[in-house]
């Protein structure tokens, strides 16, 4: 018989049994996932965004611009100079020129990076013409009093109610 369950003592058992062979790969599974984050948490750029609640997100980048608190600036993760990148810039610009389009670049820098670096980044892309930029943050929740616009007082004085 085709369905029975205990067999009998003389027929040699010739099913596979795959419960150790998923367990085995589940195993697998497991330890690459753990992995494949602690290899891509290596080599990242450790750069530390500001919070802003009314951040947008954007679609397309094409230049991805990181500034560290070392004051080190990469290029969509690679290293390099302001010269370096006027170049890039350059280059971009006259293959987006042939293909159509816009030049965007978001700009990610850490939160302890002085302004006027910031500035400076943002100063050298444009003057190379680029119009389009955009600045990277962490996402944050809105406080309560500015979700209803209510007028709240700005640098923390206070109000005197009537």
């Amino acid at each position: 018989m085709a369905g029975k369950l205990g067999g009998s003592d003389e027929e040699a058992i010739v099913d596979i049994n795959i419960t150790p062979f998923v367990d085995i790969v589940l195993v697998v599974l497991i330890i690459f996932m753990v992995t494949a984050t602690y290899i891509v948490q290596k080599d990242a750029i450790k750069v530390e965004l500001p919070d802003a609640a009314t951040g947008e997100s954007t679609e397309t980048t094409s230049l991805g611009l990181t500034l560290t608190e070392g004051g080190e600036l990469y290029l969509d993760g690679a290293d390099i100079t302001e010269d370096g990148l006027r170049e890039f810039i350059r280059t971009e610009k006259r293959r987006i020129k042939v293909e159509g389009g816009d030049l965007i670049c978001l700009i990610a820098a850490d939160k302890t990076v002085p302004h006027g670096d910031v500035i400076a980044l943002i100063d050298l892309i444009r003057q190379e013409g680029v119009a389009k930029f955009a600045l990277n943050i962490e996402g944050a929740e809105l406080p309560p009093e500015a979700a209803g616009a209510v007028g709240a007082p700005v640098g923390g004085g206070t109000t005197d109610a009537p």
